[in-house]
Parts: C-alpha cells; structure tokens; sequence
C-alpha cells in the first residue's frame, strides 16, 4: 500500500512529531507499505511568529490536491494541523480521498501560554480540523480521554517507541560537572515550563540539552546551568547516559519520546503528575511523579538504573509502527 504522510512539521525541526514519523517510514516496507512525505520543503514559507524555527508553508488546497493525485497515493495521513495539513485536508475532501490524522501537540496550551486565546476556541478549531478522520491517531490513554471529553471522535491509539541500541546505559561519563546531575532534554520554549526546573535547590548540577526561543533569556536567567544546545545520535545517547535524573517539567506535552530515551538510557524520571509522564511512567517504579518537582528529583536518585533499562526496553518502534499501519489498514478497508 502507498502511504502518502502530510506533515507540517520537518527536518531540519527536532522534536517528537519528526522522529515518531522517521522511524515509522523506516519500518514501513516490513509491514508492506511504500511511504513518502508532503511537507513544507515542497512550499515558499515564513517563520511562525515566536517561534522562527518552525516554517509554515504557503500553500493552498490547490497546490495541495495537485501533488496528492500526481502521488496517488492508497492512502493520506495528515499528521499536523497546519498550514499544509488545512490544504491536504480540504484537498482530500474535495476528491474524495479517505484520509486519517493525529494528534501530537497541545496546540490551545502552546497558544494560549503565548497570547490570550481561550482554549475553547482552539479546541473547537481542532475538533473540526480531525472530525472527517476515519481514525485520530493519539499516544495515550489520557489524551484519548481528554479529546473524548472535549467532543472528538474516531479515536485510536498509536504509542511510541525508542531506539535500544542507541539508547543504553554507558559505562563513562562525558560530563564534567558535580553529580549528581539533573537532565532536561527537549525544546527550550515558554510550553516546556522548564523555570520549574531550572529555579529548584537541587544539589549537584542541572544540564539543558536543546535549543529554542527562550534558550538565551534562560541562559541569562540561570548563569549555573549548563546549556549544551541541541545535540544527536551518538553525542545525545552518551550525554544521556552521563546523567542521574532526567527531569520532564512540561505540563502539556501528549507523550515525551524523551522520557523513553532516559529510561532506555538507565536514568529515572522527576515529573509532574500530568499526561505524558502518568502514561509512560504510570506505577513502572521507574520514576517520580509529584506536584513537588524538586521532591520528584531528589527521590528518583534512590530509583535503580537496571530497572528503567529493562522498562524502556519494552517500547520498540516495530510496535509502534504496527499500530500506526494497522489503523491505516483498517480505515482503507472500512471505505
């Protein structure tokens, strides 16, 4: 089957969304499936306000509808609600194309941490952008409960999974800094809530991998924490494996394919209790979750790292790409 995937969000973007779509391609051709991308390299683009390193096609349902019947593709997956995934969805509608989307990011929290913009209103917005999906794709069990509260429909799951191989507990320590040390690693923008973190007594050293728009504000802010900047592969992996705790402050994430990596890494986790870290961490044993970060923090050093291995080692991307490919299956065969 020819899967056509829609996406927003892109190289040279790193972040969760790209990464989940990443490795499904790559186990695609195992599941019997041809997948390809639309995304903005295809379009001109501006920088989003507030947020230059994300670009946002200019595009139309036109230019959109064109490229997907010269792909003809079996099947389109809008996997972001922007710019690009406003035109395949209405292009899709017009030619009658079953089409299926998820759900990645809190958008009504990003914007409204951002401007004064209710939540309802953005929620409203999203209810209509997914509600002639055959199948919304999400990552957990709280957000399939929060989305069926709010009135969305056609809701399946689609977890997560994370690379053992490079992701692993080390022997060596890359780090030069006072233990134990307190990693954070993931985008440095207002959303991440990470002055959670950064603003605790906590002993030892707090190190900050990624980069954003708030990067420069914080470092200015917290001059004792260091701020490494965006790093991957094998740099990441050994950067992982160098820390103690891996401390998550995000209040809105929808997952956290970072909580997999530190776990698959041997590092426990200090968390609020909020989706994203009640899903994956949930009573694993493997972390902390309390509305007191820093008590999070502190009590995950006693956590040991043999057993957030062995945890983190049950979430693959095979699995992971078996449900994405078998909702696809099962809304192609539903038309």
């Amino acid at each position: 089957m020819r899967v056509l995937v829609v996406t927003d969000a892109w190289r040279p973007q790193i972040n969760g969304v790209v990464r989940s779509l990443e490795h499904m391609a790559e186990q695609g051709p195992s599941f019997g499936m041809e997948v390809s991308f639309l995304t903005p390299d295809r379009f001109r683009s501006v920088p989003m306000p507030t947020y230059p390193e994300i670009r946002l096609s200019l595009t139309t349902p036109g230019q959109a509808g064109r490229i997907i019947a010269e792909t003809a593709p079996d099947h389109v997956h809008i996997a972001t609600e922007g710019p690009l995934g406003w035109s395949a969805r209405h292009a899709c509608r017009r030619q009658r194309r079953c089409f299926t989307t998820s759900y990645h990011t809190r958008f009504p929290e990003y914007l409204a941490a951002r401007m004064p913009v209710p939540e309802a209103w953005s929620y409203g917005v999203l209810r209509r952008f997914h509600r002639d999906a055959k199948a919304v794709m999400v990552s957990t069990p709280s957000i399939e409960r929060e989305l069926t509260a709010r009135g969305f429909g056609n809701i399946v799951r689609w977890t997560r999974g994370v690379d053992t191989a490079l992701f692993r507990p080390r022997h060596e320590r890359i780090l030069d800094a006072p233990g134990p040390v307190f990693l954070y690693v993931g985008r440095v923008a207002v959303e991440k809530n990470l002055a959670a973190f950064l603003s605790l007594d906590l002993p030892g050293s707090k190190v900050v991998v990624g980069d954003g728009p708030a990067r420069q504000e914080l470092e200015r802010q917290y001059e004792r924490v260091r701020f490494l900047g965006a790093l991957a592969g094998e740099e990441l992996a050994r950067i992982y494996a160098s820390a103690d705790v891996f401390v998550f402050p995000s209040l809105t994430d929808t997952f956290g394919i970072v909580l997999l990596e530190a776990l698959a890494s041997g590092v426990p986790i200090a968390a609020f209790p909020v989706p994203g870290p009640l899903d994956v961490v949930g009573s694993s044993g493997c972390g902390i979750l309390d509305e007191d970060l820093r008590k999070a923090a502190l009590a995950a050093l006693e956590i040991p790292k043999s057993r957030c291995r062995a945890y983190g080692e049950t979430f693959t991307w095979r699995e992971s790409a078996r449900q994405f490919f078998s909702h696809i299956e099962a809304a192609h065969a539903a038309t």
